[in-house]
């Protein structure tokens, strides 16, 4: 079989996925210097080159695990897994790790180090989780799997780029009409050109004619362009591993909610018709993070939510490893600053929108149409995780805290923020317990859902769910309620009821049943 590199969809998925991780890279250079006051020599001269390195190994690695899959199967629809600096570590890293050291140190050099010991943590155990994680994928509900998929996809990545839209309307609309048309019908573009170059373009077209960007700012991040090529860092992540106890405590739990999220996206692929084994996937995850670490970047790499996004726009094998190619070589002569000043943000974002849509629509029509309830309670842990996260941050601009309100003075003013905040704390993990349970007791097998009821337990009583921190007895009431709800299972289960008869042609409700048919997908635009 003869098997293209490049298809024109390929440029439709890379103009988008690139401007997705544009987006993303240039969120955490601003996070870098605007929060931790790094100095932009380091940031543009060690982190974003140790990035770029870590980008292109891993999308190149993408790149032939979608060409042996390919190969092995005699297609040529297969679509490369999307890979970049992922999302909620980004804004973990920088506000829960070293932001506090910064505070309390005045040195940026001493969060710095810390930031990269964490994300090698993290690498670590998202390797470990490569052996863990297929048992896990084996007998989840893909409900469970894809509604917590949904729920992230949903807030963390659409939320703030809605909001971002809709601050600037008249930029970002006409750009998300364009995708919608381009992406999710067979519309075509005149000369077929791709949607994604045509969305941007006419994004940023609209931004300068009407004020919203200026050219002083374009020649004073033009002065921060220089080459800069990564070395190890290993002196740097040595000092920061020196005081590692104080990181385990975050760096346990994202480490499982990392190989969790790898798992929930492969099962998102597998639903699009892309079947890959998920201890590849997570093994290179897991070294990506470790290599970048080595080299000086405290943001650990992921795959990415979208791959069906990707798909249906057409891309295949090329566009993964373009955007590696190009992201990389982007973050070794520091052009960040001055593409951030040329590109509005509303211009951007509206791409991160149309996967939210796209994977939310996914977790419903890729599952059992009985399980829809369990979809939506897999969602639910992720709403109270991004709600808690925005209310945090409005009291932190104001100068205070939760605690220093108080929560009397909160539920008063109608905020339950306890709870939520118990809710969404390991809400990617909660979100698959709680989906496992309500799919299980839908279909009746409550031997199923005592076992993952008392997962809940135990994942709790330790901390990866439902606390701050991990530590024994995190969270003595909800642990004792999973507990409760798994006496009620057993309860049911030992009436031996009938399990649900699935109906006539529904998707397979576990990855150990047979494979449902492909989710029909928007035509690609060429």
């Amino acid at each position: 079989m003869k098997l293209p590199h490049w298809v024109r969809g390929d440029t439709n998925a890379f103009f988008g996925f690139g401007v997705n991780v544009l987006v993303n890279v240039l969120t955490l250079t601003g996070l870098c210097i605007g929060v931790i006051k790094m100095p932009a020599s380091d940031v543009f001269g060690v982190i974003l080159p140790a990035l770029g390195i870590a980008l292109v190994a891993g999308n190149v690695y993408y790149t032939f695990l979608a060409r042996r899959l390919a190969r092995r199967e005699n297609r040529t629809d297969v679509t490369a897994m999307p890979y970049g600096p992922s999302v909620p570590h980004m804004f973990i890293v920088i506000f829960v790790i070293m932001l506090p050291i910064y505070l309390t140190t005045g040195d940026p050099l001493r969060a710095w180090t810390a930031g990269i010991a964490w994300a090698f943590i993290i690498g670590v155990i998202v390797l470990i989780g490569a052996f863990i994680g297929p048992y896990i994928r084996k007998y989840a509900p893909r409900a469970a799997l894809l509604g917590t998929l949904a729920g992230i996809s949903i807030t963390f990545i659409s939320m703030t780029p809605a909001g971002n839209m809709w601050t600037a309307a008249w930029i970002a609309l006409p750009v998300f009409g364009l995708l919608l048309i381009g992406l999710l019908t067979d519309v075509k573009l005149p000369f077929n050109i791709p949607i994604g170059l045509a969305a941007l373009l006419i994004g940023t077209a609209i931004g300068w004619i009407g004020g919203a960007m200026s050219v002083p700012d374009v020649t004073g991040a033009a002065k921060d362009i220089a080459f800069a090529f990564p070395h190890l860092k290993v002196d740097l992540l040595i000092d920061g591993l020196r005081d590692m106890a104080p990181l385990l405590a975050t760096a346990i739990p994202l480490g499982v909610y990392n190989f969790t999220e790898a798992m929930t996206n492969v099962e998102s692929a597998s639903t699009a018709g892309d079947r890959y084994n998920l201890r590849s996937v997570l093994l290179a995850d897991g070294a990506g993070a470790v290599l970048g670490s080595a080299l000086g970047s405290p943001f650990p790499p992921a795959v990415y939510v979208g791959h069906p996004g990707w798909k249906a726009a057409g891309g295949r094998t090329g566009y993964s490893m373009a955007t590696g190619v190009v992201i990389a070589l982007l973050c070794f002569f520091g052009m960040f600053g001055v593409l951030g000043a040329i590109f509005p943000t509303a211009a951007i974002v509206p791409i991160l929108l149309y996967i939210g849509l796209l994977i939310g629509a996914q977790a419903f029509q890729a599952t059992p149409r009985a399980h829809a309830a369990a979809v939506v309670a897999a969602l639910i842990p992720n709403i109270a995780s991004w709600a808690t996260g925005q209310m945090d941050n409005v009291l932190s601009a104001a100068g205070t805290s939760a605690s220093e309100v108080g929560m009397p003075a909160l539920a008063g003013a109608g905020v339950v923020y306890d709870g939520l905040k118990t809710l969404g704390s390991g809400a990617i993990l909660a979100g698959l317990v709680l989906g496992g349970i309500v799919a299980f007791i839908i279909d009746k097998r409550f031997w199923h859902a005592a076992v993952f009821s008392g997962a809940g337990a135990v994942l709790t009583f330790v901390g990866l769910i439902h606390a701050e921190k991990v530590q024994w007895n995190a969270d003595g009431q909800v642990t004792l309620g999973y507990l409760f709800l798994t006496v009620v299972c057993v309860l049911f289960a030992l009436s031996r009821p009938s399990p649900r008869v699935p109906e006539p042609g529904e998707p397979a409700a576990f990855e150990g049943s047979p494979s449902p048919a492909p989710v029909k997908e928007p035509a690609a635009v060429a």
